[in-house]
C-alpha cells in the first residue's frame, strides 16, 4: 500500500465519509479483484469517485478541477501519446504561454511528469481530477483526434480504409465506435457528420436542436464513411450519388438501429446517423404531456369498436411515440394487432409488426391491403403519404377496424384539407375519422438549475399576456444540461374530435380556419394554449412553445381566445 492510500484512508475515516467496516470491504476487493484502493472504494460504492477527488486535492494541496465545467482541447492529445496518457491516468488539458495544464489523478506522480515533460517540451502545471470522469475523457479524445505517438508513421489513406474494415483496434474503427458511445451516451436522436473545407464538423442532435462537438480531424473523413458504408452494406465505390442503409450496435446491453445516409457534397460525403433505440419504454398519455382532459377525450375514442384517429405534426414530433402509448392502452390477447411501419421501431408483445420494404415493392398500401385478410383488430399504418394508402386506411375504418395513422400538416384541422387532397369525398372523411391529434416537443426545463425568468416584450405581445408576469422559469445552464439550461422533451398538443358541427363544416367544405374556430367555440385547446399552460407550470418555457407554435398562436387563434389569455 502506497504512503497516499494511507493518507487517503486516514482523511476519509478522520472527515466520516466512510467507516470501518467499507473501508475492510474495499481492502479484500483490492485483493480479490488485484485493483487499486480508490478503485475498490468507487466500485463497492463505499463513496463517490467525486468525493475521493476532492480528499485527495486536499492531501496533495493541488487544485481541483471538475471535468464536466470545462470543454478540454482535443487538439492537445497531439503533445502527449496515448499510451502514456492511459499508464499514468493524465490529459492535456490547456497549453497557454508553454504552459501545459494537466488533468492527473494523482498530482504526485513525478515519473508521470517527467514523461510529459519530455513529450510535450514545456513546463506542467499539474491538476486533480475525478477519476471517472477522466478516463472516459482520454478514451474519447484520443479515439476521435487519431492521436498516434510520434515514432508511428501515418498510414496512407487507403490503407487506413482497408484496414478499418477488419480491424477492430485501427483509429478508424475506434473513433467511429466512440461518435457511436458518445451520441447513444447523450440520448442524442442523430448524428451529423459534415465536411468543410478546413475542418470535419461533427453536431449531435439532442432533445431536438443540433449540439456541436469536438469531433476526428478532415483527414479521417474519407476512413469513417467507408467504415459507416462498410456497416450498412452500401456500395463503398459510390461516392457521387446519395445512399441509403443501416446496421445495428450493442450499447450497455441495449441493441441501437442506424439509419445511414450519404450524399455528396462539393466538400464531401456527407453523412447523416438517425439512431433508433429498440428497447425504448413505452409511456403513458401523462409522461408524454397529453393534459388530463384530453387524455380521457382520447381513452373514449379508442375504446369505441371501429373509426379512424390521426396523430398529425412534422417529422420527428413524436407521432410513433403517442401512437405506441395508444397502442400499449389497445394491447391485450383479447385484440389481434397488426402495424405496418418503416421501421419498426420499439417492439411490442402480441402485436404483429410488418416493416415496408420499399425495394421490392412492400409499401404501405400494398402492405395494408394483405393485412386486413389477416382479420385485424387494429391496424396501426405508419404514415398516409398517397391517395391509396388514404383509400384503403379509411375504407378499413369504415368495414369494423380501428385505424391508427400520421399525417404531416401544421394542426389538426389541417387533416380534412390533407385528407381532401388524396381525392377522399367529405362524407367518408366523416363516416371514418374520430378525431385528430396535433403534436409538436418543446424541451423541458433542466430542474437542476431552474430559475425565475423575465418575459421580455414581444414575446408577452405574441401570447396575449398582460404586462405583469410571473411564475415563468428558465434553465441557467449546468453540466447536467451541457449548459443548455433543458434536459428532455415533453409534448404539447390539441385534440380535434369531429363532432356534430364539425362534421357539418366538413360537409360544407370549409375552410381549415373555419374549422379551427369553430373546433375553439366547441372547447378545443389548441397547440399554444397547452404550451402556455406548460410554461406556466416550469415545464417549458415561453420562447420554446413560440418556436413549434408561432404560426397557431399569430394566426389561428380567435379574437375571443385572445382576450382570455
Amino acid at each position: 500500500m502506497s504512503n497516499q492510500d494511507v493518507f487517503l484512508e486516514g482523511a476519509l475515516l478522520e472527515e466520516g465519509r466512510i467507516n470501518r467496516i467499507q473501508l475492510e470491504a474495499a481492502r479484500r476487493y483490492c485483493i480479490e479483484q488485484e485493483v487499486d484502493l480508490v478503485d475498490a472504494l468507487i466500485l463497492t460504492e463505499a463513496i463517490s469517485s467525486h468525493d475521493i477527488a476532492l480528499a485527495k486535492a486536499g492531501i496533495c494541496e493541488a487544485p481541483f478541477v471538475d471535468l464536466a465545467e470545462y470543454e478540454a482541447c482535443f487538439a492537445n492529445t497531439r503533445l502527449v501519446p496515448r499510451a502514456v496518457a492511459e499508464r499514468y491516468d493524465v490529459f492535456p488539458l490547456f497549453l497557454i504561454d508553454d504552459v501545459l495544464t494537466l488533468a492527473m489523478d494523482d498530482p504526485l506522480n513525478l515519473e508521470a511528469m517527467d514523461q510529459v515533460r519530455q513529450f510535450a517540451r514545456c513546463e506542467i502545471d499539474a491538476v486533480l481530477c475525478d477519476r471517472e470522469r477522466l478516463r472516459p475523457l482520454i478514451a474519447r479524445a484520443y479515439s476521435l483526434s487519431h492521436a498516434q505517438d510520434a515514432n508511428v508513421e501515418a498510414q496512407p489513406p487507403e490503407a487506413e480504409i482497408h484496414a478499418a474494415q477488419y480491424d477492430p483496434a485501427h483509429p478508424v474503427v475506434a473513433a467511429v465506435n466512440q461518435l457511436l458511445a458518445d451520441a447513444a451516451d447523450e440520448s442524442a436522436s442523430d448524428v451529423h457528420i459534415n465536411p468543410d473545407e478546413y475542418d470535419l464538423r461533427l453536431r449531435y442532435r439532442i432533445d431536438g436542436v443540433l449540439q456541436e462537438r469536438q469531433g476526428p480531424p478532415l483527414s479521417m473523413h474519407a476512413g469513417i464513411v467507408q467504415r459507416l458504408k462498410v456497416m450498412a452494406n452500401l456500395d463503398l465505390t459510390q461516392t457521387r450519388r446519395p445512399q441509403d442503409g443501416k446496421f445495428r450496435f450493442a450499447h450497455d446491453g441495449v441493441q441501437i438501429d442506424v439509419r445511414v445516409s450519404t450524399i455528396p457534397t462539393v466538400c464531401g460525403e456527407n453523412v447523416v446517423l438517425r439512431l433508433l433505440s429498440s428497447s425504448q419504454a413505452i409511456v403513458d398519455f401523462h409522461e408524454l404531456g397529453v393534459p388530463a382532459r384530453m387524455a380521457s377525450d382520447l381513452e373514449e375514442l379508442i375504446g369505441r369498436p371501429y373509426g379512424m384517429l390521426l396523430v398529425t405534426g412534422p417529422t420527428g414530433c413524436g407521432k410513433t411515440t403517442t401512437l405506441y402509448s395508444v397502442l400499449d392502452k389497445l394491447n391485450d390477447p383479447s385484440r389481434n394487432i397488426m402495424t405496418i411501419e418503416d421501421p419498426v421501431e420499439i417492439r411490442l408483445p402480441y402485436v404483429r409488426q410488418i416493416q415496408v420494404h420499399h425495394e421490392i415493392g412492400f409499401t404501405f398500401a400494398p402492405a395494408l391491403r394483405s393485412i386486413l385478410r389477416q382479420d385485424p383488430d387494429v391496424v396501426l399504418v405508419g404514415e398516409i403519404r398517397d391517395n391509396e394508402t388514404a383509400t384503403i386506411a379509411l375504407q378499413a375504418a369504415l368495414t369494423g377496424h380501428m385505424v391508427l395513422s400520421t399525417l404531416h400538416t401544421n394542426d389538426a384541422p389541417g387533416a380534412v384539407a390533407r385528407l381532401r387532397d388524396y381525392g377522399l369525398p367529405s362524407f367518408v372523411i366523416n363516416s371514418a375519422v374520430l378525431g385528430v391529434v396535433a403534436q409538436r416537443l418543446v424541451r423541458r426545463v433542466c430542474q437542476n438549475c431552474v430559475t425565475q425568468d423575465s418575459i421580455d416584450d414581444l414575446i408577452r405581445h405574441h401570447f396575449g399576456l398582460r404586462e405583469q408576469t410571473s411564475g415563468f422559469v428558465r434553465g441557467k445552464g449546468c453540466p447536467r444540461c451541457g449548459q443548455t439550461g433543458f434536459r428532455g422533451r415533453i409534448g404539447v398538443f390539441e385534440l380535434l374530435r369531429f363532432t356534430p358541427p364539425i362534421q357539418t363544416l366538413v360537409e360544407e367544405e370549409a375552410s381549415t380556419r373555419q374549422i379551427c374556430d369553430s373546433a375553439v367555440r366547441d372547447g378545443m385547446r389548441q397547440m399554444w394554449q397547452d404550451g402556455l399552460e406548460k410554461a406556466r407550470l416550469g415545464q417549458t418555457t415561453l420562447r420554446e412553445v413560440a418556436k413549434v407554435a408561432a404560426v397557431m398562436v399569430t394566426a389561428n387563434r380567435p379574437q375571443s381566445a385572445r382576450r382570455s389569455a
